[in-house]
Order: C-alpha cells, then sequence, then structure tokens
C-alpha cells in the first residue's frame, strides 16, 4: 500500500511527463504544418546557443587586436578574416550577437507587455481614456521610428539602456493598436456580457476573460518584432548612435567599417550584413508560422 507522500510524488511525476509530453506534440504539430518556420526557429535557438556560450565557442577574444593579421582576407586562422585592427571577424560576431540579441528581446518584451496592458485597458475601458490614449498614439506613431529613437538617444547619449528604451518606444504604439482591435471585438462577445452580469469586476473581466484571447496575436507580434529589434539597434549603431566601440555589436561591426573606408574589404560587410539578413528573415518567417498555427480559421486546413 502507498503511503501519501508516494502518492504526490507519483502523481508530480505523471504531471511532468505529461507536460513534457504535450510539449513535444505541439512542438511536432508546428514541425509538420510548418517546416519552413521549424527550420527558422531550430535556426534561432542555434543563433542563441552560440550567443550565450559565447566566450567558449568564439576563438579569439573580440577585443584582441592582431597588428600582424590587420584587414586579413578569410583563412584557416581567421575563418571570417580581420578588421582594420586585427580583430577576429568570427569573434566579434559571436559576441556581438550576445548584445544585439539581448537589446532585440529586452526591448520586445518590454514593449510588448506595456502595449499588451494599455491596448487591454483602452480598450475595454473606452470613452474619455480611450480618446486620449488613441490621441497619444497618434503622436507616437507620427514619428518615424528611427527619428524619434535618434532624437532620444541625442539626448540621453548611446549606450545600451538607452538603446533599450529607444526601441521600446518603436514598439508599444503599434501593439495598442492591434491589442485594442481585438479587445473591442471581444468585449461584445455573450460570455464577456455573462461574466458582468453577474456582478464579475473589470479587473477580473479584462484579467480571466479579455487577456487570454489576445494572448495569440502578441505571440505573433512578439516573434515578427524580435526581427524588427535587431534591425533598429542595427540601424542605431551603424549610424554611431547605438553601442558604443569598442564593444561589438552586428550594427556597429558594419558602421564603424564604413565610417573608416569608403570602400571596405567585402569580407568586413558581407558577413555582418549577412548574420543580420538571416536571423532577421528567421524571425519573420517563425512569426508567420505562427500565425498559421494559431489560427483557429487556417488550423483545420493546415492540420
Amino acid at each position: 500500500m502507498s503511503t501519501p507522500a508516494a502518492t504526490i510524488e507519483r502523481e508530480r511525476t505523471q504531471g511532468q511527463i505529461a507536460f513534457g509530453q504535450s510539449i513535444w506534440g505541439a512542438a511536432n504539430r508546428f514541425a509538420k504544418t510548418s517546416p519552413i518556420g521549424a527550420v527558422s526557429a531550430l535556426f534561432l535557438v542555434c543563433i542563441v546557443f552560440v550567443t550565450i556560450f559565447a566566450d567558449q565557442i568564439a576563438p579569439y577574444h573580440p577585443l584582441e587586436a592582431d597588428f600582424r593579421a590587420m584587414r586579413a582576407a578569410p583563412s584557416a586562422a581567421h575563418w571570417m578574416g580581420t578588421d582594420n585592427l586585427g580583430r577576429d571577424v568570427l569573434s566579434r560576431l559571436i559576441h556581438g550577437g550576445r548584445i544585439s540579441l539581448s537589446v532585440a528581446i529586452l526591448s520586445t518584451l518590454l514593449s510588448k507587455l506595456l502595449g499588451f496592458s494599455w491596448g487591454i485597458l483602452t480598450g475595454y475601458s473606452g470613452n474619455a481614456f480611450d480618446l486620449v490614449s488613441q490621441r497619444v498614439i497618434d503622436v507616437l506613431l507620427a514619428f518615424p521610428g528611427i527619428i524619434l529613437a535618434m532624437l532620444l538617444l541625442a539626448a540621453l547619449g548611446g549606450g545600451f539602456g538607452t538603446v533599450v528604451i529607444a526601441i521600446t518606444l518603436q514598439g508599444i504604439a503599434g501593439t495598442v493598436r492591434v491589442i485594442r482591435s481585438v479587445v473591442l471585438s471581444i468585449k461584445e462577445m455573450a460570455y464577456v456580457e455573462s461574466a458582468r452580469s453577474i456582478g464579475a469586476s473589470r479587473s477580473r473581466v479584462m484579467m480571466q476573460h479579455i487577456a487570454p484571447q489576445c494572448v495569440a496575436p502578441i505571440l505573433v507580434l512578439t516573434s515578427a518584432s524580435l526581427g524588427s529589434a535587431i534591425f533598429a539597434e542595427a540601424a542605431l549603431s551603424f549610424l554611431g548612435l547605438g553601442i558604443p566601440q569598442p564593444t561589438p555589436s552586428w550594427g556597429n561591426m558594419l558602421g564603424g567599417i564604413l565610417a573608416n573606408q569608403f570602400k571596405p574589404q567585402w569580407w568586413l560587410v558581407i558577413f555582418p550584413g549577412l548574420t543580420i539578413t538571416l536571423t532577421i528573415l528567421a524571425f519573420n518567417l517563425v512569426g508567420d508560422a505562427l500565425r498559421d498555427h494559431l489560427d483557429p480559421r487556417l488550423r483545420g486546413r493546415i492540420h
């Protein structure tokens, strides 16, 4: 006869196994319905893994200069060549990915969290609060994102934190618009009316009945916005307003080279540019795959 402790432990183990099987089943269905999205997700996992363990994987220190091998072409010693100071391009790409991805992930999560909360609140509340909120969003959308970020960076100075804030502000307005439109359709549904009729508070209705229905759109927005955040960081660093030298990031690797030479060596442009392009493309493909996978109108057609 099993003891209560043994029963609890067995149930916990069974729950962990069931959870693992459900995660694996969801991943397997996603791979079957969208092979391109699955390959893109695998590519992103590899990129994140490499950047996390950059200290162990990179063949050289990103700031180590070899003045005997300045502007050296790709070779067995330096697979992607060296820059004007003799620093290994591959090592700087690996370490720069840590900075670029950290900025992109942190700024995207902050912008989506703020936009998600603001969108639900303004969409459900309506009245004067919604009117004022939409005018604020109109003002934010009136500024081109890169110009708004440049103004903020010019006022506060470059650096990791400032770049995160600048990119976060770019992403809030669009998120609020999308989530608000979803909330406006959801709050008129019968089950929301039923919750209000039995006396559920506004916060309870928003948290338990409306917010869960906005999870799928925010997941798609997040995956797609990660690519835009990487591009924004690269653009700001390229212009000299992002992550300052000598700390490597994908953007300032391009910007520093083109500022010093009108026609730089091909490997100093191709490898950072190709890395940025492939990463942004992978995030966009994963976002498209998630949209199709989570859309109930397409689910029966793609399964």
